[in-house]
């Protein structure tokens, strides 16, 4: 029983009195009553007590004003790849009104339309005369669409010519406008240059030479084809259903194959262990974090380029992270419970399984950002069970994350948030499309000239058949991750939250291996390589050739691969990319044998393998490798 103070309570009501009498205005004496000046009868008429239900807001016209908006932006998004027309109308009215207002700039593009056009006529008159003659403008190292030999006979090398100097005409009308914020910009050159490519001469079979040459050499019989692969894969994607190909790579057939057991499951993972493939293995375990927006056998593709097999036999025991493709019913699974049911669960595993050992972990893409938040809130709350750290293609500063930025702004996030609200998550194929467009000349242009106008089907291999099966995420953690991460940078500048705190990357001290890929257009290398100024750790850094997927997929023996390597001490100064490309170790071959050496000197001496599982802590073999949920769609 609570024992009552009178004194005390006689004090709090004494001091409510005084404060409601100084809300009335009467400031009498303490035990004097305060006259009031006012007369008996007040002459104003009284003015009815308004009701607060008039005032408060109807909560059933707010959910429903909530839903249609939502509903609306829903629908529009499925003509719009995912794409919120206000933020484009809103980058290009940006672009529109400060050039208006800059007659200097105006009479600058005039100048230059001019000048190139110029530069056209000049180049056609003079290849009459001279055979040899070198084109007025090259295609970027990066643009093929022009490299055979028909482009370089007339009429098709002016018409590639002039096509090229209206892109690049259009590309100086688009940046450089005084006054347009640096992501409106970004995104008016990168959605005109879609749009101009659209209409580039490579993609019609009258201004293609080599498509028209093939036309004439198979008498039509090519477009037929396309004609047939254009209706077999628009049938095909309206289905839900595999590309062509595909089905002669099997999940647990031909990929993903080494040997293992699944030893703990959650409504969000399955964890696997493989089985070791040498007499001795090195005592601590490691355990692969891969991105949840794909499915983890990239890692584990066709024996000859498999990570975890080169890993198993190598003498490490490797644990991997297959992560569950959402539905609707997961909606509400937030970004922490990605690095609780996800990162946290396994470690838990791999410490019964292998106890008293510390453990190496790897992150790939996404897997990489959510390990190192993963990492720095165990050395946040001092948790020791980390050995080293392993990035693959994976940020940890969102301010440079190539393209994909242009998407990122209040306006497109909020409009994406309703998209996912209205499904329960972000659908793999609107995911697809934002990838594509990065890559719009490869991924789509290219694809419609082989496939459609030459009549060609390029052989289907492990690496496009995994690409092809993405998986979804969830409405409520995609949304975090967008706006926290990419949007506000939370993770770069100390404010993000992992179990109701801050985490910080600079509490980070393991040993670090990170690797970049020379062609990335997801996590371009400069933006990986940030994580140098974020923490004072021992870091290995590596910046291979290929791009996001195909630069970490460079087994040993791969051809016409190279890598650049160097170590920045824990006490080492800072050096910038550019520089640190100059003065890095140039390698040929793959980067793997790089990197397992790299963890076998930070091991301990090779001893016998463990169990597979731990059923008497509870984490019995459950099923074979790959398990169950890698199959899900």
């Amino acid at each position: 029983m609570i024992e009552r103070n009178p004194r005390a309570e006689g004090n709090a009501q004494r001091r409510v009195v005084r404060r409601n009498a100084r809300a009335r205005g009467t400031h009498g004496t303490r035990g004097t009553p305060a006259i009031d000046p006012t007369p008996a009868i007040d002459p104003t008429p009284a003015v009815p007590a308004q009701d607060d239900s008039l005032m408060r807001d109807c909560d059933a016209a707010t959910a429903i004003a909530d839903i249609a908006d939502r509903s609306l932006h829903a629908g529009v998004s499925r003509f719009t790849a995912g794409l919120s027309p206000i933020a484009l109308a809103d980058a290009y009215l940006d672009w529109a009104f400060h050039l208006g207002s800059l007659p200097g700039k105006r009479l600058q593009l005039v100048e230059k339309a001019v000048k190139k056009s110029l530069r056209l006529a000049s180049y056609l008159s003079r290849h009459q005369a001279q055979e040899d003659l070198p084109p007025c403008i090259v295609p970027l190292p990066q643009d093929h669409r022009f490299d055979g030999p028909g482009w370089h006979q007339p009429p098709f090398d002016v018409i590639y010519q002039s096509f090229l100097l209206t892109q690049q005409w259009w590309h100086n009308a688009m940046t450089g406008v005084r006054g347009v914020t640096r992501q409106h910009e970004n995104m008016v050159a990168f959605m005109t240059r879609q749009w101009l490519d659209v209409f580039s001469p490579s993609n019609a079979v009258a201004t293609n030479p080599e498509v028209l040459a093939r036309t004439q050499q198979e008498l039509g019989l090519n477009l037929v084809r396309g004609a047939r692969n254009f209706i077999e894969d628009w049938e095909r994607a309206a289905g839900g259903r595999k590309p062509v190909g595909a089905d002669a790579f099997e999940v647990g057939g031909n990929v993903a194959v080494t040997p293992g057991k699944v030893v703990w499951r959650n409504r969000l993972i399955e964890l696997i262990q493989y089985e070791p493939a040498t007499a001795q293995v090195r005592p601590e375990p490691v355990l692969i974090v891969p991105a949840w927006i794909m499915k983890y056998y990239i890692l584990d593709l066709s024996p000859q380029n498999s990570l975890v097999r080169h890993l198993v036999g190598r003498g490490f025991t490797v644990f991997m992270i297959s992560w569950r493709n959402p539905g609707p019913e997961d909606r509400d699974l937030a970004f922490d419970d990605y690095r609780t049911l996800g990162v946290g669960a396994a470690l838990d595993a791999v410490g019964a399984i292998v106890p008293k050992r510390k453990v190496h972990g790897v992150g790939y893409c996404l897997g990489g950002t959510l390990l190192a938040i993963a990492a720095a809130a165990m050395a946040r709350d001092g948790d020791e069970r980390l050995a080293t750290l392993s990035f693959f293609a994976a940020q940890v500063d969102f301010t440079e994350a190539g393209e994909l930025t242009l998407f990122i702004n209040e306006s497109q996030l909020a409009f994406l948030e309703d998209t996912m609200w209205a499904q329960g998550y972000l659908d793999s194929r609107q995911m697809a499309g934002a990838f594509q467009l990065l890559r719009s000349n490869d991924l789509i242009w290219s694809r419609v000239i082989r496939e459609y106008l030459m009549g060609e089907r390029p052989p289907m291999t492990d690496l496009m058949t995994w690409n092809a099966d993405a998986t979804r995420m969830p409405y409520r953690m995609h949304a975090e991750y967008l706006r926290h991460l990419f949007l506000e940078n939370d993770l770069a500048e100390g404010r993000h939250v992992a179990g109701g705190r801050p985490v910080a990357i600079s509490d980070l001290r393991l040993p670090m291996f990170v690797v970049g890929t020379e062609a990335d257009h997801v996590a371009p290398w400069r933006s990986v390589y940030k994580l140098h100024l974020l923490t004072e750790a021992e870091i290995t850094f590596v910046l291979t050739s290929g791009g996001h997927n195909a630069g970490i997929v460079s087994e040993p023996g791969h051809q016409r691969r190279h890598y650049r390597i160097a170590m920045q001490a824990a006490d080492g100064r800072y050096v910038d990319p550019d520089l640190w490309v100059v003065d890095a170790t140039l390698k040929e071959g793959s980067w793997w044998p790089e990197w397992t050496a790299w963890l076998a000197a930070r091991s301990g001496a090779p001893a016998a393998p463990p169990s597979i599982g731990a059923p008497k802590a509870g984490y019995p073999a459950i099923c074979d490798a790959p398990g169950t949920y890698v199959r899900l769609r």
